[in-house]
């Protein structure tokens, strides 16, 4: 049986995958009664990604400027929303930012996840579950063949990726000491509408659309999985509803490849999609090869099939559906994307939140 989830805290609702659970989950019949939306909104956090669900939703949606960090904030909305469940997206994500300056990432990523696991624990029997979406990135990187399961050793080779190991492991143990209902997902690279465009994919798609070059580290045969968003946030809440406490799953989009690829996919879709570039010449031109960054992966590749046997999951959209939604949105969305690109959206949330 599907488990019944009527309180939902989402930890950083306000950014890429979070915003896109949530306005997914509003469309589906088993959605909870209310989703509380805890977000710090740092750069990469966006409530205007979500203006209109909120003027929709009504009392159905809530939303929290907080940090994961504060204690006291989070048993507050915990106490006065009857949460009886969490989905923890909030996170730190960019392995170059993470580079530079890696102590937001132990901040938020282990530092924050044990605030929430602390406060779900002390809240006692009221939350039925806890989960936590992760990344592939936790196992390091493949060589030419194999792939991530549930079982492969974790291997970080980032502070990005190292910090949501730890994360990873706090999750685990919490369920293993304390008895704490939790599942866990391990994911390959997201993308799809309100990305924030420091992340592969919408970079290449509005830098395509203006004509600037398109960077490309080292020789551009790094090999990522690509997962559309949605298909994500399906998978999720399947492991939500049905997955055992303490269950871990993998989720994929079944659709590998080198970043070089990627990036002429892009410029092809650009190409048939918008105006020319002002010299004629096709985008692909614009691709630049830079140097590559410390710590870049060759490989990742998930083996999703166990969510695929224990629960039915499967991912709909293929590398070219997905991508050419993908380039649609970013098109048809000049506003937001303007917004973001400009940092309006941040005098927005200053007005609104102070």
């Amino acid at each position: 049986m599907p488990r019944p989830i009527q309180n939902l805290l989402v930890t950083g609702g306000a950014g890429f995958i979070g915003v896109n659970f949530i306005r997914w989950l509003f469309d589906q019949p088993d959605a909870p009664d209310r989703i509380v939306n805890f977000d710090t909104l740092t750069y990469a956090g966006n409530p205007l990604s979500l203006l209109d669900l909120a003027e929709k939703a009504g009392d159905r949606y809530v939303f929290i400027k907080a940090d994961i960090c504060d204690a006291a904030a989070v048993k507050k909305a915990i106490k006065t929303y009857h949460i009886d469940a969490i989905a923890h997206f909030a996170a730190e994500s960019h392995v170059d930012r993470s580079i530079v300056a890696p102590d937001e990432f132990v901040r938020t990523n282990i530092l924050g996840t044990y605030t929430l696991l602390q406060a779900a624990r002390e809240a006692g029997g009221q939350i039925q579950l806890f989960h936590h979406v992760s990344t592939d990135e936790v196992f390091g990187a493949l060589g030419d063949t194999g792939f991530f399961t549930e079982d492969t050793p974790y291997a970080p080779n980032s502070p990005y990726s190292a910090s949501k190991a730890a994360s990873d492991h706090l999750v685990r143990a919490y369920h293993e000491t304390y008895g704490l209902p939790t599942t866990l997902s391990n994911c390959s690279n997201n993308y799809g509408p309100f990305q924030f465009p420091e992340k592969l994919i919408p970079l290449m798609i509005l830098n395509a659309l203006e004509g600037k070059p398109l960077p490309i580290y080292g020789d551009g045969l790094n090999v990522r999985d690509w997962l559309f968003v949605t298909d994500h946030c399906a998978a999720i809440w399947r492991v939500m509803q049905e997955a055992a406490c303490g269950s871990t799953y993998n989720v994929g989009g079944r659709n590998e490849l080198p970043n070089l690829r990627v990036v002429e996919k892009i410029c092809d879709l650009v190409d048939a999609k918008a105006p020319p570039l002002p010299d004629g010449n096709p985008r692909r031109s614009l691709i630049t090869f830079v140097k590559d960054r410390p710590g870049h992966d060759r490989r990742y590749a998930i083996d999703c099939s166990k969510i695929e046997r224990d629960l039915g999951w499967r991912p709909a959209e293929t590398f070219s559906s997905g991508f050419e939604r993908t380039v649609d949105w970013y098109l048809n969305n000049s506003d937001w994307c303007q917004q973001v690109r400009s940092g309006d959206y941040q005098n927005w949330i200053a007005a609104h939140y102070g």
